[in-house]
């Protein structure tokens, strides 16, 4: 096969949020993303990009928490895990588990990790809404988690427009 027959690509490299971020083009009639004319990227995605790692980092310090709880560095006898109900000590080894997954995924700003993430907020806002006797009934733990679902949901759709179909 002819390597002139195929459309060139122009690369280059975009600066976003100190990591760069590689960004095609095709010459040959392809229709340019539009860009942020500041920083040279697209803005609601680089947005995005950022609020995911900013909740990566987050899930990271939940799910390390929750190990800290079943391994018993943190607490006292009277809140060890092993003294805790089965309920409470199967909802930790469960965040325990997702938040450090949902922590990787969303670093990587990867499909799967938005919903891995989405998953665990989820799942913590039904636990405190619907199952108040595993870690009490945390109203502000629901809100939270539902302003945060919003702005990742905003994000994500904000983003997605900058994109052509």
């Amino acid at each position: 096969m002819n390597t002139e027959s195929r459309p060139s690509m122009k690369t280059r490299m975009v600066h976003v949020f100190g990591s760069a971020a590689e960004s095609r083009e095709q010459i040959s009639g392809g229709s340019p993303v539009p860009e942020d004319t500041e920083t040279g990227g697209n803005a609601w995605t680089s947005r995005l990009v950022l609020f995911l790692r900013i909740m990566a980092v987050i899930a990271m310090a939940k799910g390390l928490y929750h190990w800290a709880e079943i391994t018993g560095f943190i607490g006292s006898e009277d809140t060890a895990f092993e003294v805790q109900t089965t309920q409470w000590q199967s909802a930790t080894v469960y965040f325990a588990v997702i938040e450090l997954v949902a922590a990787v995924g969303l670093w990587l700003a990867t499909p799967w990790g938005a919903v891995v993430w989405l998953t665990s907020v989820v799942s913590m806002a039904v636990i405190e809404l619907m199952f108040p006797a595993i870690y009490g009934s945390n109203y502000l733990v629901v809100i939270l988690a539902l302003v945060l679902l919003v702005i990742y949901l905003a994000l994500a759709w904000m983003a997605a427009r900058e994109r052509p179909p």
